[in-house]
């Protein structure tokens, strides 16, 4: 069996329905609670793996909350010096 995710334009979910439960044997309907929530749950569940995968081997640097501070004042100067340029 294999799942998949399908988009239905709303004009056509009863006939969609109805096909589905004439095929009723071999179709089964799930809603997944994930994406009720959050229609782009599983795009943003992949980009969160890639940066923790991405930290974890050093391929980016993850900055504490201090170093962070320090960068955005650094970049809000430069931003306000720059303003009149």
């Amino acid at each position: 069996m294999q799942t998949l995710s399908v988009q239905i334009q709303d004009s056509y979910v009863q006939q969609f329905m109805n096909f589905v439960n004439n095929s009723h044997s071999n179709i089964t309907v799930s809603k997944d609670k994930n994406l009720e929530f959050d229609p782009y749950f599983y795009e943003r569940k992949k980009d969160l793996e890639q940066i923790i995968e991405d930290s974890e081997n050093g391929t980016i640097e993850l900055l504490s909350q201090e170093q962070y501070d320090k960068e955005m004042e650094i970049f809000f100067k430069d931003l306000k010096a720059n303003e009149n340029l």
